[in-house]
């Protein structure tokens, strides 16, 4: 079983590391387009794709930012809906996830 420190610290990194790539996307849509129709076309689709990472980025860091919260307050590990205790292995793979995996279907 993993410690909550452990899992804190699991938490912090990937937090520090979605907050690491939204600042890239930022930059990276800060960029001016190509005054050629053809590329800044191909630009725009590359933007709306960047815009799309970024959006999941930030409700990721929403996430981890909850289980953080939960952490705190001692109920990391037991679902939000049901209140039962979410499986190791799902916090193994979904380590911010607030269900267990009967609510979360």
């Amino acid at each position: 079983m993993i410690s909550i420190e452990t899992r804190r610290g699991q938490l912090l990194a990937r937090k520090d590391e979605l907050s690491q790539r939204l600042v890239k996307i930022d930059a990276e849509l800060d960029q001016p387009h190509s005054t050629m129709f053809a590329e800044a076309a191909i630009e725009r689709e590359g933007d709306e794709a960047l815009e799309d990472l970024g959006a999941a980025g930030l409700l990721e860091i929403r996430m981890i930012e909850a289980a953080l919260d939960r952490i705190e307050a001692g109920t990391y590990g037991i679902c939000v809906s049901c209140g039962d205790e979410i499986s190791e292995e799902r916090l193994n793979v979904l380590p911010a996830t607030p269900k267990c995996r009967d609510c979360a279907a």
